[in-house]
């Protein structure tokens, strides 16, 4: 199995303290910056845009790591890769061409990859299988930061996986990840696990994100 990634989401982040809490990331191990970009369309929560990230992307060497909680995706894709998002994922059901935005992100040179709510059924995959680069398994519903894991998700990891196959697909699971469940979640073949609350809320950030990776 390839390497367990950690990749904080700065929405859990002190804004006025941007630079230094990535700074901080960047000292405590983090794999990547995980971005999230809320519209308050798609989902009931507005977060910040394209700005936010190019103001992250020079003070950092990590990849940016884009999740797309908007409407019309296909319109802004493009943008936020000029910005410095190297990993564009979005929701289908979100987009008016999702085979179009996901050939935008990849003729931008980034990796394209689509978001599965909980109650989005694999299936829904299967029609991009051949052109995402990741698939990102979102374990609670998008809008809010801190919400509890539903476990329920994990058991959508068998099929995601048969699905999968030997393609060089990454697998990404975002919402109430901690040490209690990381394991599972591991367990299961995800290789990339996004957390906030549990990396920005620790009293040692370098010593959660380690014991996610285990």
């Amino acid at each position: 199995m390839s390497k367990v990634m950690i990749a904080p989401s700065v929405l859990s982040a002190n804004f006025a303290k941007m630079g230094e809490e990535i700074a901080d990331l960047e000292r405590c191990g983090a794999d990547m910056i995980h971005c999230d970009v809320m519209d308050g369309v798609y989902v009931p929560n507005i977060t910040f845009g394209i700005k936010m990230v190019a103001d992250i992307k020079p003070i950092t060497k990590l990849p940016l790591d884009v999740h797309l909680m908007i409407v019309e995706p296909e319109k802004y894709v493009e943008r936020f890769i000029d910005a410095g998002a190297d990993i564009v994922s979005f929701h289908p059901e979100a987009s008016k061409d999702a085979h179009l935005t996901v050939r935008k992100i990849k003729d931008k040179g980034a990796k394209a990859a689509i978001a599965l709510n909980p109650d989005i059924p694999v299936s829904v995959a299967k029609e991009y299988i051949e052109e995402v680069d990741m698939i990102l398994l979102m374990s609670v519903f998008p809008g809010f930061g801190g919400q509890k894991f539903i476990e329920s998700v994990l058991d959508k990891t068998i099929e995601i996986k048969a699905l999968i196959g030997n393609r060089n697909i990454e697998l990404e699971i975002d919402g109430g990840i901690n040490t209690s469940n990381v394991g599972e979640v591991i367990k299961r073949g995800i290789n990339i696990v996004v957390a906030g609350n549990t990396v920005f809320k620790a009293p040692d950030r370098k010593k959660i994100i380690a014991d996610l990776r285990k």
